[in-house]
C-alpha cells in the first residue's frame, strides 16, 4: 500500500519529468480498466477497503468539500501480480448511489459507461518508483476523486 495523505501533485503539463515508459500511463485518458483487461490474461480487483472517512486535506481541497466520504481503496491485478493501486473518494450523495454499491466491480466499468460524466485534467505525482495519476470525475453535480499508481512491474 502507498502513503498517500503527503503526496505532492503536479500538473500533468510536467509529464516530461516521467519515464517515458510511464508517460503512456500516466496520459492516457481512456478507461484503465479497460487497458488493463486487454493486456492480461488474468485481470481481477482486489477491494483493500471502503469505508466513510475524512479525506486528506489535499484530496478535500481539490474535491472543494470539507464532508465525510467514501474512501475506497483497491489493486488492480494482472495474471495474478498487483500492477496498480487505485484510491477513490466519493462523496454520499444520490448521484454516487449506484457506485457505492458496486462491490469488487471495477470503478472504471461504471465511470466510463456514464454518458454524462466529466473528467478534469489530470494531475501526476511519484514516490520512488511508482508514479500516479489523479483526476476528478463529475457525475451530476456530484465530484469523485480518482487516483491511480501505477507499479514499476507494468511499465517497467
Amino acid at each position: 500500500m502507498i502513503n498517500t495523505e503527503s503526496l505532492i501533485w503536479q500538473s500533468l503539463y510536467t509529464l516530461d519529468e516521467a519515464p517515458k515508459s510511464v508517460q503512456l500511463w500516466l496520459n492516457d485518458e481512456h478507461s484503465l480498466t479497460a487497458k488493463l483487461k486487454s493486456m492480461f490474461t488474468d485481470f481481477s480487483l482486489a477491494v483493500l477497503s471502503q469505508q466513510q472517512t475524512q479525506p486528506h486535506a489535499h484530496e478535500a481541497e481539490i474535491m472543494q468539500t470539507d464532508e465525510l466520504c467514501v474512501v475506497r481503496e483497491v489493486e488492480l491485478m494482472g495474471d495474478g501480480q498487483v500492477v496498480v493501486f487505485a484510491r477513490s473518494v466519493i462523496p454520499i450523495t444520490p448521484d454516487t448511489k449506484q457506485i457505492l454499491e458496486i462491490g469488487a466491480k471495477p470503478l472504471g466499468e461504471v465511470l466510463f459507461n456514464q454518458a454524462d460524466i466529466q473528467r478534469s485534467p489530470m494531475q501526476i505525482t511519484h514516490t520512488g518508483t511508482v508514479w500516479g495519476r489523479r483526476s476528478l470525475f463529475t457525475l451530476g453535480s456530484t465530484k469523485l476523486l480518482v487516483s491511480e499508481f501505477f507499479m514499476e512491474s507494468l511499465y517497467a
